[in-house]
This record gives C-alpha cells, structure tokens and sequence, in this order.
C-alpha cells in the first residue's frame, strides 16, 4: 500500500532510525498514523518495546555496521535518523568510542547510503547541546547560527552530536540533501526506557525524589518536536538545521509544575547547583567505575548545563518553518498518565 505524505504526494517507504527511544517511538506513532509505510532499524537484543503493536516493517541491524545500513536504505524514499547514544557521563575510552561510533560513524553510514541510493531527503536529530551560546551572557537565547566554543569541557556526547553536524555538512557538500532537526530536552510520552527526566517525573510522584538542585533549560514537548521533524523534512532547507524546543524553566519551576500534576508536594531541599557540581564531579567517577550501568542523574556535564540557564531562539524555525511550540505542562500530564498506565507510577494520587 502506497502512502501519502501530509502534502499529498507519494511518500514511498520511510525509513527511520532509534524507533525504541523517546522521540523515535512518538515519531513513528505520527507517521504509522498518518498512513506513512515505515521502515525500522532496530539492533537485534535491545530493548525494544516501543515498537510493539505498531504496524511497520522490521530491520535489524547496527548503525556502525555499513552493509546493516545500507540494507535498511535501499528502497526508501525518506530517512528520518533518531537514533543515538545519549549520555551525560564522561566516562572511560571505551565509553567515548562507543558513543562516537554510534553517533558520528553511525551518522555517516546513513549519510553514505543515502546518497548510494538516491534517498529523496534526510532529517538527522540534533541536539542544543551541539548550538553554541554567548559565553559573556550564556543565558542569552542561541540561535541556529551560534557555533560551540572548542576548547571548553564537553561530554563525549556534546563533542559528537558537533562532529554528527559536521558529517550533515559533508554530505550536504557531496548532493545528499539532508537537514537537521535540533532538539532540546525531551517530555511527553512512549518513554519506555525511560529517559532522565521521565525518571525524574517517577520519582517525583512516587515520593522518592528527595531534593533537586536550581538552574534550568530549554524543554520541548515531544509532540512539538515531532512536529518539528516533521516540517524541517518538508519544508526546511537543505543543509540547515532547526533548533526545537517548548519553553524555558527552571527546576524549582518544573518542581511547582509536577506538584500540580501530581497532587504531591515537591521536595524542600534544593541544592546550589555549584554545590551538586563539585559533588558531582567526586560521585560520578566512582560510580562510572563501580557500577557503569548505573543510571545518573545528575553528572558533572548535566549540572553544568543546567549552571549556564540556556535559552533557544525559535525564530528560525518559526519563520520558515510554521513551528508553533504548544505547552510544557500538557506534555508532562501525557508523561504522568503514559507512566501511571504502564505502573511506574505505584501509588497515583492524580489520574
């Protein structure tokens, strides 16, 4: 069966890329329900419940492995590529191979099979962590054109998120078209894994999280930035990128926000976050040693981009685009009642 794309025309077969995370699981809902025929690239053995119950076609394979990719290309017309390694650790050799592998070699062998095949456009997922800032004023708002500072600290993620756009570029330099989808930290629903800040929520409600630290972010709704993948694929120019977010807030703000959502009260204790920092960097060494898998919240690479109180200008997006940013709020009540659905949340007092 042919689909049909939002304009009208033949969409052919989208393939898309990190289907068992946050935005990829949202994303391919949107396309499934809008009549697209899609593709999934999904790694044999992990965690993919996601997907289940979702008509598409199933692929297996690794993004660093060429000849898997190029299998998962062929044939489609689109590429929608999600799929990264997210992480706020600094971690150990072997950790930052493991993300440059699947972030930037990953990125390449797509970019690669694109233009191998002739794929009609592909939206590569940024991230702000990738936009530069002011470093005078760091909570001025950044825009699309804002490049990061070298020679400050990054995370092994940031640093390949920036080397991802640089393979966008590349490619774009050789005849793919590509653009990039820019986007912030992510709230909403069909967070099966789930993500820092659906753990956060969780927490919250189930009356375990116990202090939290000031700063804040750029917080986009995961319907927004559907939306958004979805209008930078039709609409945006090739080469460029889009940054993607819902709204500012800070902690103490989000805390207020999840006390109304949750009918609990939020905790008392907020921590400086130069305090969390210098903790931070003590604690997450050790436990990156003694316990790798173990889930961190706050890392020194985390608490330092909650310090800098980041802001995104939208202007780009919305000018071109048409993006129109919806609420924060409504995207952590989708969150709440997807989390009291599935049992993460034991004890609901709101539903």
């Amino acid at each position: 069966m042919s689909s049909v794309s939002t304009s009208g025309t033949s969409a052919g077969t989208v393939l898309l890329t990190g289907a068992s995370g946050h935005l990829g699981a949202n994303l391919l809902r949107r396309l499934v329900t809008e009549g697209y025929q899609v593709r999934v690239l999904i790694r044999p053995g992990s965690d993919n419940i996601a997907i289940d119950g979702v008509d598409c076609e199933r692929i297996y394979g690794d993004l660093r492995d060429a000849d898997a990719v190029e299998s998962a290309v062929k044939g489609c017309r689109r590429i929608f590529h999600a799929a990264a390694k997210v992480s706020t650790i600094f971690g150990n050799a072997a950790h930052k191979r493991e993300i440059y592998d699947c972030n930037v070699i990953g990125t390449r062998n797509i970019l690669a099979a694109a233009k191998k095949f002739d794929v009609e456009r592909t939206c590569v997922t940024g991230s702000f962590s990738a936009v530069g800032y002011n470093h005078d004023n760091p909570s001025l708002p950044s825009t699309e054109e804002m490049r990061i500072y070298p020679f400050e600290r990054m995370m092994p993620y940031e640093a390949s998120k920036t080397f991802v756009e640089l393979e966008c570029l590349s490619a774009a330099n050789r005849g793919v078209d590509v653009v990039i989808a820019t986007s912030c930290a992510i709230l909403g629903p069909h967070d099966y894994k789930p993500s820092r800040m659906g753990r956060a929520l969780c927490d919250f409600a189930n009356g375990k999280l116990h202090a939290y630290v000031d700063g804040g972010f750029e917080f986009v709704s995961v319907d927004d930035l559907v939306e958004g993948h979805i209008l930078t694929m039709n609409k945006g120019r090739r080469g460029e990128k889009y940054v993607f977010s819902t709204e500012f807030l800070s902690l103490p703000e989000m805390m207020q926000l999840w006390e109304r959502i949750t009918g609990r009260p939020g905790p008392r204790l907020k921590v400086p976050v130069t305090l969390m920092g210098a903790v931070a960097e003590v604690v997450s060494p050790i436990l990156s040693y003694v316990a790798p898998n173990f889930p961190q919240r706050l890392t020194p690479g985390a608490v330092r981009l909650l310090q800098l109180n980041r802001h995104a200008d939208l202007t780009k997006a919305k000018t071109e685009l048409g993006y129109q940013p919806t609420s924060v709020e409504r995207a952590c009540r989708d969150a709440y009642d997807f989390f009291v659905r599935r049992g993460a949340i034991h004890t609901p007092l709101k539903s």
